[in-house]
């Protein structure tokens, strides 16, 4: 193995150069910017940020199926290494997988991901013993004047370690679920998986199956497939269909590139908004108080199923950060989003058996509640249309660069009804406006329209919601169309 370099080098001044930010969920940026100095300098920021207030002398390490995950991966073992810190090396396995088992063991981690973004763009989130990092760890981490050794040798990358892969994590997330059953409760259900290059496909089938279902893979590849959970492809779309019509699934399972946020679609092949699934898991669970974003359905407090629903910024840290506050008054808290990451934000009890909170985004939580629902409701579709009250409909304009949806946004939060000329509601003035994150504007017919630039990729979004879906569609196809030609 070669030498390591002795240049010294300063994580902030490595990190201000990089051009990797932090999104709504980590740090994110293009694949050639996370070279092994930008990903050592985050590893070594982020112990940085944490050390005063927790002690621990190993982090734990993941990673997606990118082909890039596993080199940046090796950069920020071999720094930690040089701190005297030993990591743990799980592999490919899902976030929420990884973010259990070192809560379990209190120690920090490193999960190499970029979610749903590009194939040529990477990232990193970071766990804290406790969980997920604040946005104030955010910027201590960009802000860390902590010294570190190069890992390039003459301006070439060293030849890191091999990792070795332990599989005790992955085994505990099975865990954490096959013990809440004491019979497999679905048996007869046909479920189909699609796995696409999911962290989790190798683990679904089996936790599926143990639980007593019959299951049929699907489209397993080779290639990185990202997979964005809140703007479904209409050729996703229809292969659900296809595939339902084809096997009479009772419902099929999916999750985004690194597995913290599920797709799952009725016995029909329709895809869930993750914003119902997150509603329906929440009471089945029986919770008390939910945190959500301001982008989620409103059918959450029509519903009347929970004491409180707080809105909060889009972005698990904010929903994390409201937990804190629900917990003062309330015996069980959670959250989940409208990409579908159900976060469960206090210890609760399923079946007689008690379920550790994890607040985090996780895919397979809402899937088995879900599943557990239906057993009596007959099928999914019908508790889907129980609960929708409104319905949404969101997608995104990509390739569209931040600032010029940043510049929108300002303009507008300050005329949102000229706004909404533009768009071409001549008829329609504006009931409403909310800047939690974006611009959501509520119209006169009570229609809403919420546009936001992504915190992760240069992409605008848009979130529409009306009294009927074809509505709720119609309204983000004409907005989306408008802005295009602007």
């Amino acid at each position: 193995m070669t030498e390591l370099a002795s240049t010294q080098l300063t994580t902030n001044e490595v990190l201000a150069q990089s051009g990797v930010a932090f999104g709504t969920s980590g740090a994110r940026g293009l694949v050639e910017q996370f070279t092994p100095d930008v990903c050592a300098a985050f590893a070594v920021a982020f112990v940085e940020a944490i050390k005063n207030e927790f002690s621990f002398t190993t982090l734990a390490i993941a990673v997606d199926n990118r082909p890039s995950s596993y080199n940046m991966a090796q950069a920020c073992s071999a720094a930690l290494n040089k701190l005297g810190i030993t990591t743990l090396y799980y592999g490919v396995i899902p976030t929420p997988a990884l973010a259990y088992a070192a809560m379990q063991r209190e120690i920090p981690c490193i999960m190499v991901t970029g979610s749903h973004i590009p194939f040529d763009r990477n990232g990193l989130k970071f766990y804290r013993p406790d969980g997920e990092i604040t946005k104030l760890d955010e910027q201590a981490i960009l802000n860390s004047t902590a010294s570190f050794e190069s890992l390039s040798v003459a301006n070439e990358p060293a030849i890191l370690t091999k990792l070795i892969t332990d599989k005790a994590a992955e085994e505990e997330y099975l865990n954490r679920y096959l013990s809440l059953f004491e019979q497999p409760f679905l048996t007869g259900k046909h479920i189909g998986i699609y796995e696409h290059s999911s962290a989790g496909r190798d683990l679904y089938q089996p936790l599926f199956e143990k639980l007593g279902a019959t299951v049929t893979s699907l489209e397993r590849s080779d290639v990185f497939v990202p997979i964005d959970t809140e703007a479904v492809s209409d050729e996703d779309k229809a292969k659900a269909k296809a595939w339902s019509a084809q096997y009479k699934f009772d419902a099929i399972f999916s999750t985004d590139g690194d597995g913290d946020r599920p797709l799952i679609a009725d016995e029909k092949g329709n895809w869930l908004r993750g914003d119902i699934l997150g509603l329906l898991c929440a009471k089945a669970l029986g919770v008390d108080a939910l945190a959500v974003p301001v982008s989620s359905n409103t059918s959450i407090e029509l519903s009347n199923a929970f004491k409180q629903v707080d809105r909060t910024r889009i972005g698990s840290p904010y929903v994390i950060a409201e937990f804190a506050r629900l917990a003062k008054s309330f015996n069980s808290v959670a959250g989940f989003e409208a990409n579908g990451g159900f976060l469960l934000g206090s210890d609760t009890v399923i079946n007689g058996k008690e379920l550790k909170a994890l607040p985090t985004r996780d895919a397979v939580l809402p899937a088995i509640m879900l599943l557990a629902a239906s057993i009596e409701a007959g099928n999914i579709s019908s508790l889907v249309e129980a609960c929708s009250l409104r319905f949404s409909a969101s997608d995104r304009i990509q390739n569209f660069a931040t600032e010029k949806s940043q510049s929108y946004i300002a303009a507008y939060s300050k005329a949102p009804y000229a706004l909404i000329k533009l768009l071409g509601f001549d008829e329609i003035s504006v009931l409403k406006t909310d800047v939690t994150d974006g611009l959501r504007i509520t119209l006169s017919n009570n229609d809403i329209i919420h546009l936001r630039p992504s915190g992760n990729a240069p992409e605008l979004r848009c979130y529409a919601e009306s009294d009927n879906e074809a509505t709720a569609q119609a309204l983000v196809v004409k907005v989306l169309a408008k802005i295009s030609t602007l």
